[in-house]
């Protein structure tokens, strides 16, 4: 027995039982003891299947002594009906349909039932789609309220409406196309079927399949959409089961929210807006007709590309409906004149935001307790601002390409698409512009979030006088370009090529030139926070979100490097260091944390960056700097008297700007060796900006779900960080603003007077960092490589935050000036914090203050006691007896020698605290010298001075001195 017999007539006892008795449909049956009750089902099948073919005014016999004669012009072109014996089909007519003898039986039914209880086993629950509601789409808005993003499971683009909400004429259009009988049938329609089997006989183009639209909710939610008998026979009898779990109205109503009727769009309300702009509930006769007809194929009816053909299926919509009894024939001739007037289709697709979005997707399962945003039909107001977050990310994608071209390792790995075919089949056709322009229109590019403009090569061969390739591209505005790429590029592209390239204008009459960029190993993120309020303005948390959609920003910690030193300088001005104290630039140990004792070996010898030390320096100078051995004898007195005690205090600290969830003290803590996130950084120098007021980043505003607020954020809430006071914050508020102006950022100088910031770089130039803030936004930049193999990843030698991430954060800086806010100097102390302090002149390398009569020096901002009074620290570190012997470390020269602008930079780095001792020990013989005035001293005695002695000129031993 042939196989397609074999499935023939198993799907022919499917049709047989739900059409006799639906309620009674068996999925499986004994292949040898119950071949008779199958033959009965096939011959009560038949008798009903002649009854409909009588009422199609069909004459079966006829149709088979037909197909007998010439068998060609039965299947025609009907590959599913070729190589089908049509003399077994006519002795299983006999046997079945006649209720004749047939020896040999042409039909082997256990082979039949074997197949059937195969094909039907497993079938699933009709109950599910009780009280179903399908997945939609979920809206997110921007800042201002404006549409951003729409969030929705694959192929659920829909906003579900109650049945009630759709016009009578828009149901009845869908039922007269798609399935007349409809209220009369039990899920499966034997007559349908027998309509479709003519007209696929009669038009072979386009076979239909005669399925209900009971069937096609059960294909569309329950058994897939295989092309099989298999599906088919699955399909028929849970219709079946379907129509006895739902009404004809939930039926329906699940069918209309669930079609794809073009333009990105599921089901009638999403239809309805795609197409005409307007609700479901606002269509009109013709409009519901013209979306009816797309239901047989979107794609072949597109009223958008095939208008001709559109009008003609929505012409046939409408004079079904006039067959049916719905529409009177002057109301058919008045709306098939011309296809309704559509809204321009503006296509979904976003190239900006992904990562963003999956952290809204995130908390709106912790805030609003939405398990699942995609499942559809919320409204989430966001913070973003779109203009600033596309600029964040080419931002960044720019500073990544060009630090691997700056150290050599950009790598060419292909292109993203050759459109070599495309232009053959668009060449010649009627459009005046370049195939490849239009191929380059049309293609849909993997790196879909990458903000380079795409360009394709047009041009490739020698150049005559280099004899090097030379390439030309063109772009998707018409230009072509020469292409600047390194040699391993260009001997790789090939023509029609698609690549990312940086448009070059030159000034002046140079050429323009487009750059080749290609996606760089070395990943990044950068965060832009609003001070006051703490809404996340912007968020990139990768290089491109197709080839990694972790998230940087949020769901990855980093070592942040000397961006962490803040901290630590905080505590101190916190217990009463004013910014002009002096400290020790140079080497220490501090010992073992927990009273171990010192030779256990846990003892710390931190080194500064580049190795050396600058003997003994403000504060100020020092965080501007970037100090490490600063750092770390903060620790020591600076902060508390202990250094564990120092330790606990920072960590305390640390904590309460939420930077950890639990902090262990130990000392590479304080130089960052604790990894944090970028956001949560973000928010502790957006704090340093507010003068410890922290906000709390976020990105959800409110949630509603059917105009119903599910979440709505609470009013502006900032956290006041008490362990430090707004003193503090402002003194280290402008000691990062230093950072810029002359400190490990100075090539940010010129953004000096309106920000401040700080670079960070972990051991071994693993991770680079630029932390800075404005009056009103807080920007965070790190690079760095992901180490996804657990071994970490140099950036390379010298490459520091200031060098690899602060062109970033400068980049993004000027875009927030341009979109969000203008450019402003750093505000002044507010009233408040200003009544506690007092603004002097100092010099600025040496910390001392200067008087009026002297040369105009740095204002610095000096904290005061409880009773108004300057609370002097500059000496508290430092005896002023050392600082003055290491300004003037030859006691016989005024020192000028070693005071240039050089001096903190190649002062005596092997002296620290203690070798004054040693030059005291070691100093020559005294000079002859005057008679000193009463109350006398050398700066290296300890001792008074003696008392005057009477010298006995003849002495023998007196030798010219005084002894």
């Amino acid at each position: 027995m042939s196989a397609i017999l074999i499935k023939i007539f198993a799907t022919a006892l499917t049709l047989s039982q739900v059409l006799v008795d639906p309620t009674t449909v068996r999925t499986s049956f004994d292949p040898a003891r119950d071949q008779e009750q199958v033959s009965q089902i096939l011959k009560n099948g038949c008798t009903h299947m002649r009854r409909a073919f009588d009422i199609e005014d069909i004459n079966l016999d006829d149709l088979i002594a037909t197909a007998m004669d010439d068998p060609q012009a039965i299947t025609g072109e009907l590959k599913v009906l070729q190589g089908l014996s049509f003399n077994d089909l006519q002795a299983s007519y006999r046997q079945f349909c006649k209720d004749e003898k047939v020896e040999p039986p042409p039909v082997d039914l256990s082979e039949v039932i074997s197949y059937y209880n195969a094909a039907v086993a497993g079938l699933p629950d009709a109950g599910k789609l009780k009280g179903l509601k399908l997945p939609g789409v979920s809206v997110i808005l921007d800042g201002s309220g404006k549409r951003f993003a729409e969030v929705y499971e694959p192929d659920h683009r829909r906003i579900w409406v109650p049945l009630s909400d759709i016009p009578m004429s828009v149901q009845q259009a869908f039922v007269s196309a798609e399935d007349k009988r409809f209220y009369q049938h039990k899920g499966v329609d034997e007559r349908g079927v027998i309509r479709a089997f003519m007209g696929n006989m009669t038009n072979p183009g386009r076979p239909a399949g005669g399925s209900t639209i009971t069937q096609q909710v059960a294909k569309n939610l329950l058994v897939g959409d295989d092309v099989t008998y298999e599906r088919k026979m699955r399909e028929m009898i849970v219709a079946s089961r379907i129509e006895r779990v739902l009404s004809k109205a939930e039926i329906l109503e699940i069918y209309l929210n669930s079609i794809y009727l073009g333009r990105s769009s599921w089901g009638i309300e999403m239809a309805a807006q795609s197409y005409f702009g307007k609700s479901a509930k606002a269509l009109s006769v013709s409009e519901g007709a013209l979306l009816a007809g797309l239901a047989k194929g979107p794609n072949y009816y597109n009223p958008d590309t095939k208008p001709d053909r559109a009008q003609e299926r929505m012409a046939y919509v409408l004079s079904r409906m006039e067959d049916d009894g719905f529409l009177k024939h002057d109301q058919v001739q008045q709306a098939v004149a011309s296809l309704p007037p559509r809204v321009p289709f503006e296509r979904i697709r976003r190239n900006t935001g992904f990562y963003f979005v999956d952290h809204v997707s995130r908390d709106a399962r912790t805030l609003a307790d939405v398990e699942n945003l995609n499942a559809g039909g919320y409204t989430v107001r966001t913070t973003i601002n779109p203009v600033l977050q596309e600029a964040v990310e080419a931002a960044l994608q720019e500073g990544l390409a060009r630090y691997e071209l700056s150290v050599g390792r950009q790598r060419y790995q292909g292109s993203e698409a050759n459109l070599a075919q495309a232009a053959k089949a668009l060449d010649g056709t009627k459009d005046g512009s370049p195939a490849w322009k239009r191929a380059l229109e049309a293609v849909r590019l993997p790196l879909y979030d990458v903000h380079w403009p795409a360009a394709v090569v047009v041009e490739k061969g020698k150049d005559r006088k280099t004899g090097a390739n030379a390439l030309r591209v063109g772009l998707a505005d018409g230009r072509v370009l020469p292409l600047n790429a390194w040699e391993a590029a260009r001997r790789d592209l090939k023509l029609y090529d698609v690549v990312r390239v940086q448009v070059i204008e030159q000034k002046g009459k140079g050429t323009v030139r487009a750059d080749l960029r290609t996606p760089p190993t070395v990943q990044g993120g950068a965060v832009v926070l609003e001070n006051k309020t703490g809404r996340i303005l912007a968020m990139t948390g990768g290089f491109s979100y197709p080839l990694s959609q972790l998230n940087r920003a949020t769901q990855a910690q980093r070592q942040p490097g000397s961006a962490f030193k803040p901290l630590t300088y905080l505590a101190a001005l916190s217990k009463g260091l004013q910014p002009n104290t002096l400290i020790w630039d140079a080497p220490v140990t501090l010992p073992p944390v927990g009273g171990v004792s010192p030779g256990a070996g846990d003892s710390w010898s931190p080194k500064n960056f580049d190795g050396g030390r600058s003997g003994i320096m403000t504060l100020r100078r020092a965080l501007e700097n970037s100090k490490n051995l600063v750092t770390a004898r903060l620790l020591d007195g600076g902060i508390e008297a202990s250094p564990e005690q120092s330790l606990k205090r920072v960590c305390e600290l640390a904590l309460e700007a939420q930077l950890y969830l639990e902090c262990t003290p130990y000392y590479p803590f304080v130089l960052g060796a604790q990894p944090v996130r970028i956001l949560d950084l973000a928010a502790f120098y957006a704090a340093v900006a507010n003068e410890g007021a922290m906000p709390v980043p976020h990105a959800i505003e409110s949630v509603e779900q059917d105009g119903r607020t599910v979440y709505s954020r609470k009013p502006n809430t900032l956290v006041r960080l008490g362990s430090a006071d707004a003193v503090a914050f402002y003194q280290l508020k402008t000691m990062l603003q230093g950072v810029l102006e002359r400190g490990t950022a100075r090539q940010l100088k010129a953004l000096a007077p309106y920000a401040g910031g700080k670079t960070g770089t972990s051991d071994n130039e693993n991770d680079a960092w630029f932390v800075g803030f404005t009056n009103d936004v807080t920007i965070a930049v790190w690079v760095g490589h992901d180490n996804a193999d657990g071994k970490r990843r140099t950036l390379g030698r010298g490459q520091t935050g200031g060098k690899v991430a602060a062109p970033i954060f400068q980049s993004i800086l000027q875009a927030a000036w341009e979109n969000h806010v203008p450019k402003a100097p750093l505000s002044p102390p507010s009233p408040q914090t200003a009544k506690q302090m007092i603004a002097l002149p100092i010099d600025l390398n040496t910390g001392d203050r200067l008087t009026d009569e002297q040369s105009k020096g740095f204002t610095e901002h000096f904290r005061l006691s409880w009773f108004g009074r300057l609370n002097e620290t500059q000496y508290r570190l430092v005896p002023q007896s050392e600082v003055y012997a290491f300004r003037n470390p030859d006691p016989w020269s005024d020192g000028e020698e070693r005071g240039g602008p050089d001096y903190y930079e190649d002062g005596p780095y092997a002296q620290g605290p203690g070798w004054l001792e040693s030059l005291r020990q070691s100093a020559p013989p005294a000079r002859r010298q005057a008679e000193p005035e009463r109350g006398f001293r050398w700066w290296w005695e300890d001792d008074a001075p003696r008392r005057p002695r009477r010298v006995d000129p003849d002495y023998f031993w007196r030798n010219g001195q005084v002894y």
